[in-house]
Parts: structure tokens; sequence; C-alpha cells
């Protein structure tokens, strides 16, 4: 392994890295920086989220800044606040003993005026997202015309978020003659495209495989029914008394509706998601990069450029639908050399997407089984003995109330004083999974059987009952004229329901077919789902739900055209069926439920645990 003397570092830069911490390069330093020092072409790097990706730019560039130049001489374009923020950050620090160099965040959130202010004043680095600086381009507040580096952090996630033509525009304003380096932790086509027509013969620089994921973190998954998921990561959490993480959701809706959840239930959990204003979403960061909040429950979106590295787990609520989004979401835990867990809690029909994970990141999943509340005493029980043995003892501060407490004591025996302790803590832990109903897994038959696609003549003959099967008892079975040409999976069709109806909807059992699907909604609600569904618009496409005939039989939909409808009637003169006009039969029985949808004997808060 080589020093960072050997690599090339100036002695200014090696003090200040040495005084953080930095002992030996990374890969992906090793990699980069002699090249960025000694070379003229383009550079792809392709690394993951925490491997030392700002040091192996941000040193080289530095390092190569003539601080005599008061003008932009290298510019880093980041997607998000955060990362802006993180990277600025770091080259302040890599250059601590470099004079007169100026390093500017441009972001937006914060005020313009302000950033105008430096820019006069002159600095030789910007770090900056795509759309606050083209605002100042637009005023004509920044020169470009001297950058010579020019890097793309993170550079997929710019375009995912929909930053290509503002890049565009921004690599049109540099010289040609630059030198560009793209990092990026997947190789999507449209990365292939931005580096066909902006880099010149870039040389490329993979660290692992191309989209694999990190080597320090674990996968596992949870196999549940979709109603257990939030119950399945209560238990999680539970599971790991000192998890720091964050829980990933599909919508902003779901996010804010399992902090809720969350937070009620007595853990330290906070949400960020898009309808946060950038106050809100500054005040959740800080309280999470100290640790006062345990669990962070967060989109996609809002968590990209979050820079944080002592996660111990990420856990996907959700599995995402593309596979990078995957990649991205488990590349937040196992950092600068630490190792992490990323846990999936999935359903029967998420299976198959797994699978396809591994191929991509070339790991294997480990299926991990609900830990019982039994398990669950126990761990946490061994982590309060370690924190007793552990806990720091200031005798000056206590010697004085000590006698008395000795005193008042002094009756116990040493085994007596510990039981107490114990009971003391965990008589609330005990009493609530005590009465806790197991989670239930799907049995390897059902999952198999759920993992693959249906025949045509399974299909027809679920089209005209309904499923082949009647809702669970308590819930209502409703068909909906969308399936798989049109593009819908599970994960589709609850954001479906998520966005069009009005409240929170527990959602169990889904089928989807070829041109149509089912899905089951408690009974008390499937009126309202109908009606806030039918006529809403799904890629053009007007939607149709209504109550499914019962699995028991009871009735021919063979009638039906590909849009749901009786060829029969038309669509304006057919009305929503009433519940009554069907039987319903249950295939299988159900724990009771309370009515925020939890199991009972678990639908309590949870006990806090010091």
């Amino acid at each position: 392994m080589k020093t960072f003397e050997e690599l090339g570092v100036a002695t200014n830069i090696r003090k200040a890295i040495e005084e953080m911490g930095y002992e030996n390069p990374m890969p992906v330093q090793e990699e980069v920086i002699p090249y960025l020092l000694g070379e003229t072409s383009d550079i792809i790097a392709l690394a993951q989220t925490g491997t030392g990706k700002t040091a192996a730019f941000g040193l080289p560039v530095l390092q190569q800044i003539n601080v005599k130049e008061n003008v932009p001489q290298a510019l880093i374009l980041c997607p998000t606040r955060e990362l802006c923020l993180q990277i600025a950050g770091d080259l302040a620090d890599y250059s601590k003993y470099i004079d007169h160099l100026r390093v500017l965040p441009v972001y937006g959130g914060s005020s313009i005026e302000s950033q105008i202010k430096s820019l006069k004043r002159g600095v030789q680095i910007i770090v900056a997202t795509p759309g606050r600086l083209i605002d100042l381009i637009n005023r004509k507040t920044v020169d470009l015309t001297n950058v010579r580096y020019v890097v793309l952090d993170e550079a997929d996630e710019m375009l995912n978020m929909g930053f290509t033509e503002s890049i565009d525009e921004i690599l049109s304003k540099v010289p040609a003659e630059r030198k560009m380096l793209l990092f990026s932790a997947t190789m999507p086509k449209e990365i292939a495209k931005i580096t066909k027509k902006y880099m010149q013969n870039p040389k490329e620089i993979t660290i692992g495989r191309k989209n694999e994921g990190s080597n320090n973190v674990k996968h596992v998954y949870y196999m549940v029914h979709a109603k257990d998921k939030y119950l399945a990561l209560k238990r999680i959490a539970d599971y790991y008394p000192n998890i720091y993480g964050i829980v990933f959701c599909r919508t902003r809706r779901e996010t804010q509706e399992i902090a809720d959840k969350l937070i009620q239930d007595g853990y330290n959990a906070d949400s960020l998601h898009g309808d946060l204003s950038q106050a809100q979403r500054d005040y959740v960061m800080q309280k999470f990069r100290i640790h006062n909040i345990q669990l962070l429950v967060a989109t996609d979106v809002a968590a990209r450029g979050l820079d944080v590295d002592s996660l111990t787990h990420v856990i996907n609520y959700g599995l995402p639908d593309d596979i990078e989004s995957y990649t991205h979401r488990s590349g937040r835990t196992g950092r600068a050399g630490k190792t992490g867990t990323s846990i999936a809690i999935v359903h029967v029909k998420e299976k198959s997407k797994i699978r396809e994970i591994e191929k991509i990141i070339n790991k294997k999943f480990e299926q991990g089984v609900i830990p019982s509340g039994e398990a669950i005493c126990e761990k946490q029980l061994f982590n309060l003995v370690d924190r007793i043995e552990k806990v720091k003892v200031n005798e000056d501060e206590i010697s004085n109330i000590l006698p008395s407490v000795y005193r008042k004591l002094d009756w116990l025996e040493k085994e007596d004083i510990i039981k107490r302790v114990v009971a003391l803590e965990f008589n609330r832990l005990i009493d609530y999974y005590r009465e806790a109903q197991e989670i239930e897994s799907p049995s390897d038959r059902y999952t198999r059987e759920e993992s693959f696609p249906r025949r045509r003549d399974r299909e027809r003959s679920d089209r005209s009952s309904g499923g082949s099967r009647g809702a669970e008892r308590g819930y209502s079975r409703l068909f909906i004229n969308i399936g798989r040409t049109d593009n819908v999976n599970p994960a589709t069709l609850m954001g479906l329901v998520n966005d069009f109806v009005p409240e929170k909807v527990n959602i169990g059992r889904i089928d989807i077919l070829q041109n149509f699907s089912f899905f089951e909604v408690p009974e008390k609600d499937a009126q309202k789902v109908i009606s806030s569904m039918s006529r809403q618009e799904q890629n053009g496409r007007r939607i149709s739900v209504e109550v499914a005939q019962g699995g028991s039989g009871g009735g021919d939909r063979s009638g039906r055209d590909r849009g749901g409808f009786s060829s029969q009637r038309s669509d304006r003169d057919r009305g929503p069926r009433k519940s009554s006009d069907y039987k319903s039969s249950s295939s299988r029985s159900s724990k009771p439920s309370d009515k925020s949808g939890h199991r009972k004997g678990e639908s309590g808060r949870r006990p806090k645990f010091s």
C-alpha cells in the first residue's frame, strides 16, 4: 500500500489530512490522485458512496490551484445542498495550511446576495448545485472562463434528479480545454451520453465491479406479509438496541406516516422528505448527525447527498423500482472502512426483485428470521449489562450522596440489587412482548407459487372469480383495470392508492395480472378507495376500481373488456356496484386488528429503552 507522499501529495496538504486522521490512501484515492496530478486526459471514476471520493479529487485539485489568481479555477458540481456543504467543508479542512485559498459553496435555500458578494471578493474553487449556479450565470455574477478543472460528483444522482439540461448549459460556459472528472456509483446510459459528449478519450477507473455494492455491507431480507411490514420494522429496531440508520420509504406520505408511528411508539425517529422546508430539513439533519435521532425515515430524493459515516443500518421499507437506487441506499452504510447492514423488508411479490439485485451488485442476500419477543428481550438485557460495565463513574460528583445510597440498600444482597435493576428496566419490555403475536412468515410453497407469473388460463380463471380466492377476513378485494401491460407492480399500485386516496389505507394482498389486478383493503375503507381512485388517470389512461367477485365463485367476469367494464354497458351508464351485490368468503383466518392496523398485542407504545 502506498502512502500519500508516494502518491505525490504536497507537504502542506499532507500535514492537514494527517491531523484529520488520514493515514493511508483508500483504493479510489490511490488510483485517482496520481493520475490527476500527472496526466492531462479526462477521468471517469466508478466507486461507491463512502469510499473516499472527496479526497480523491479534492487533494490533487487543491494542489494545482494558483492562489495568486483570484478567479474560479475549479468547479465541482453535486446534486444536493447537503453534499455541497460537505464537500466544501472537507476542502476547507484539506487546505488548512494553504494561504489565501478560498472555497465557496453555492446552493439554493440560502441568500444568493451573500454568495454574489463572496464571488465578487474572489474565490478559486466553487462547489455548486446546478440550479443555483445557473441562476448566478443568468445574473452574470459568476465567470467560468478560467476554470481548468470540472468535477461531476454523484453524476448519476444529478441525472436522476433531472439536471441534464442544467449540466449541458453549465459545461457550455467552461473552456473546452478544461480537465474533467466524473464520479458515479453506477454507470447508466445517461452517464455514457455525457462522457461521449463532453469528455475526450477518458480513462475509466473502476473500484470493484460496475454497479457493485460495497464489500463492507451485509445484505439481509425479511419476508413478511404486506400488512406486517411495520411490525417487522419495529422488531428489527428493537433487536438492534444501538441502531443508527435510515429507513427508506417510497413516497412522502408513507415516509411521514412511518416516522409518526415510530415516534408514537417511543422510538427516537424523524422524517426527511420533499414537503419539508429547508429550515426543517437542516434541523432534522442536525439532530440526526449528533445522534439525537436513531432512525431517520426518508425518501430517496431527500437522502441524496446525505453524508454520515457511522450508519449501522439501512432499512428498505420498500424496495425501489430501479436497482441503482438500491445501490445508493445500501452505500449509505459500511462507509470509511466500517461495516454496515442493508435490510430489505419485502413481501412475497418482491422476491424476484431480490434476485435481480443480487445479480447486479454481485452479492448474496441472507434471508433473516424476524426476531422473537424472547430474543429481543435477551438482546436488550445484554445491551443494558454492557452499558453498566462501560459507564464512566465520576467519583467526585457522587461521593457525597453515595453513603446515603449504601445505607438505603444495605439490607439487599448483590444478587437482589441486580434483579431489581433488570426488572426496573425490562418489566415494561417483557410485558409488551409477552402478549405480542409472533409475525407469520409466508410459507416456502406460497413463496414459490407467487414468485412466478401466472399462466393465461390461470389468469382467465382468476379474472372470472376475483383471483380464485376470497378476501382476508375484515378486508374487501377490489378489482382495478391496470396490470403488467401497464407496467404496474405491487409498489406502483400502492403508490397510486397513496396518491389518490386522501387518508391512510392499509393494503393487504396484491395480485398483479397481465391486464388487470386485484388488491385488498379494509372493508371500512373499500368505498372510499373506489370513489377516490375511479376515473383518475395513470399514464393517460382512466382508472376503474370496483369490488371484485368473491373467490368462492359467484359470477362470471368474462364479459369484461380490457378496460374492466362490462361490454353490455357504457362507461357513462356504469356506476360502482354495491358491496352487497357480492358474496365474499375468507380463505384464511387472520389476527384481530385494532383501528391503526396493528395486530392485537403489538398496537401499544413501545417501552422506551434508556
